[in-house]
């Protein structure tokens, strides 16, 4: 394992813990400027809820007690960015500085769920 390991910190680690907790904070942000309704209102409260289980689960993947808790945490994160991008894909808006919000949110949503692939891909090498 490389600098993702479970025991050792590093600038990067922190870098991906900032990362994800920007990416929360911006989602909530977000959700403040949508128009309210009753799709859109479930489709919020689940993209807050993936949006922030995906940092928090990264800070729990930071303060792990094994390899495989570690993993398991990483697992995690990468299924609640994907979902997060999902959410922000059926957000109905038809504001085009929103629209542009969104492919902002999203692009990091999807970069978000490359990087946690590629640390679970560590795991199996």
């Amino acid at each position: 394992m490389t600098n993702e390991s479970p025991n050792k910190k590093s600038p990067k680690r922190f870098d991906l813990e900032d990362r994800t907790f920007n990416f929360a904070r911006e989602c909530r942000d977000f959700v403040k400027l949508i128009p309210k309704s009753l799709l859109n209102i479930d489709y919020c409260k689940q993209l807050l809820r993936s949006s922030s289980s995906t940092a928090s689960n990264y800070i729990e993947a930071n303060e792990s007690i094994s390899r495989k808790d570690f993993f398991h945490r990483i697992r995690i994160c990468r299924k609640e960015a994907k979902e997060s991008y999902m959410w922000l894909k059926l957000i109905d808006i038809e504001d085009p500085k929103l629209e542009k919000l969104v492919e902002k949110l999203s692009g990091e949503g999807m970069e978000l769920t490359k990087i946690f692939g590629k640390i679970q891909e560590s795991d199996k090498n």
